[in-house]
């Protein structure tokens, strides 16, 4: 049988890929890993051609925990929650309601409060005066178990993943067939090497940990996630709030410390990237074609997983863990009245009294000013408080003392009364659901 000629057998000039094969895609790729603890099945579709095999061999390396591997991949050492963005996030300050606790919470208080500013996620808007407008959002947790079951996203979007996979074994056989081993077993290297790597750190376990057996006689959890414009109520035991507030995602992958698994396929990933150089020159114009062809449709792929909204899908994996538990979003105008709605969400269904929920502390985690007006102001929203929420708003009413008070201050101290009866009036209107 005759030696089949190549397409672009007589072509004048040579396509060197290899210098930027290592190098291009490669944070692309780095993302794109990412997301393989986030998805069932996720770990076994690495199976193709990936670009950036420099990059990702130097980004992964470092997990690799012993002498051997630092001084091959030198760099601060994290863990692999970090490493894989599962842990990275600042959250908003947590305060407590009863204790009058203040922290500062992580990267699953950070997904929480951005998840209660998603758009789709529906909102009652409280009338009432706009200045300012924010959110309080109403999120009763359930119990949680904390074992070591994360539900993981359905596989639905990571099957793009049979597309690389199918383009970088065609693009090999068909280098095979015309005998241009060279760019061959290139794409198959670059197939096994992605592909073990994608095994291993999927391989990993995602679990949720936190503080989840609290002090006996603990105060109940209630609190506050206090954003900029938006603020996130919490109700329930403490070990459930501790999912958020001190809770974060651990992910253990095999090997631990020293990680040789990672550091053996990163290796392999540094082979591949001297030996494209190396070898990728003397194949055929058609055998460069097919491996730049291979790499571009793995490029494609990472780049669209690196673009899904990654903290969207963790907050998701987050919440079905905690049961999905619905989350009750409202709108007010002003930063007072968001002030009142809040407290009066977290002092629902509790006592109000020297050892229980303090209304003037609350408000006065968003609020602190001490003139006389935002005394006066204070002091008959908690006295309203106190006495109880009915239909008939006596304390926000001005008093003959008030009306010493300068025409200016009179004037203001009627407008934040306003303010205070609108949330009122919403938290009325909707305490049925709570």
């Amino acid at each position: 049988m005759p030696v089949l000629q190549p397409p672009l057998a007589n072509a004048k000039f040579n396509l060197d890929a290899s210098g930027v094969a290592g190098f291009f895609g490669g944070e692309g790729a780095i993302a794109a890993m990412a997301t393989v603890h986030l998805y069932h099945g996720r770990k076994w579709l690495g199976w193709y051609n990936s670009p950036g095999s420099y990059t990702i061999a130097k980004r992964f390396g470092q997990l690799a925990n012993t002498r051997f591997w630092k001084g091959l991949f030198p760099g601060r050492s994290e863990s692999p929650a970090i490493v894989f963005g599962l842990d990275v996030s600042s959250g908003p300050k947590y305060a407590a309601s009863v204790s009058g606790t203040e922290m500062q919470t992580g990267h699953l208080g950070y997904l929480t409060l951005e998840r209660s500013k998603d758009e789709e996620l529906p909102v009652e808007k409280v009338p009432g005066r706009q200045t300012a407008p924010g959110t309080v959002t109403l999120l009763k947790l359930q119990d949680i178990k904390y074992d070591d079951t994360i539900p993981k996203q359905d596989i639905g979007y990571a099957l793009f993943g049979l597309i690389p996979i199918i383009t970088s074994v065609a693009t090999c056989v068909m280098c095979a067939w015309f005998r241009d081993w060279y760019c061959s077993s290139m794409i198959l290297l670059g197939i096994i090497s992605s592909g073990l790597i994608s095994l291993v750190i999927g391989s990993g376990k995602l679990s949720l940990k936190s503080v989840d057996n609290p002090a006996p006689g603990a105060p109940p959890g209630d609190g506050m996630l206090l954003g900029d414009n938006a603020v996130v109520v919490l109700k329930g035991a403490e070990k459930d709030v501790n999912a958020i507030t001190k809770g974060k995602f651990l992910l253990e992958i095999v090997g631990h410390p020293t990680y040789n698994r990672i550091g053996g396929c990163s290796l392999l990933l540094l082979v591949q990237f001297f030996l494209q150089l190396l070898v990728i020159p003397q194949g055929t114009l058609f055998g460069q074609v097919m491996f730049i062809a291979s790499l571009g449709v793995s490029w494609v792929y990472n780049s669209y997983l690196s673009s899904l909204e990654k903290e969207k899908i963790q907050a998701n994996i987050l919440f079905r863990k905690l049961g999905n538990p619905s989350m009750l979003k409202f709108e007010l105008g002003t930063r007072t009245s968001l002030t009142v709605f809040a407290c009066l969400l977290i002092c629902h269904g509790m006592e109000i009294s020297d050892n229980g929920v303090d209304p003037d502390k609350i408000i006065r985690k968003f609020i602190a000013n001490d003139t006389i007006v935002w005394q006066r102001w204070r002091g008959k929203v908690v006295q309203q408080i106190k006495i109880g929420v009915s239909g008939h708003l006596s304390a926000l009413e001005l008093d003959q003392d008030d009306q010493n008070l300068r025409p200016s201050d009179v004037q203001l101290l009627t407008v934040l009364l306003a303010d205070a009866k609108s949330a009122f009036n919403g938290y009325l209107e909707y305490r049925i659901r709570f």
